[in-house]
C-alpha cells in the first residue's frame, strides 16, 4: 500500500522571493536543446511503438 504524501513546505522570505523570480522567469531553451529533446523522446517514443 502507498505511504501518504507528506504536506508541502510553505517559503518564506528569501526562499519564496528567489522561488517566485524563477517562476516569474523561467530558463529560456535554445533551439539546439529543444531539437536535441525532441529527437530523443521520437527515439524512446518509437522503441515503445516496435
Amino acid at each position: 500500500m502507498a505511504r501518504p504524501i507528506k504536506e508541502t513546505p510553505i517559503l518564506f522570505g528569501e526562499d519564496a522571493r528567489r522561488f517566485e523570480e524563477r517562476m516569474k522567469n523561467p530558463p529560456k531553451e535554445t533551439p539546439e536543446v529543444r531539437n536535441r529533446r525532441k529527437a530523443n523522446y521520437q527515439a524512446a517514443m518509437s522503441m515503445l511503438v516496435k
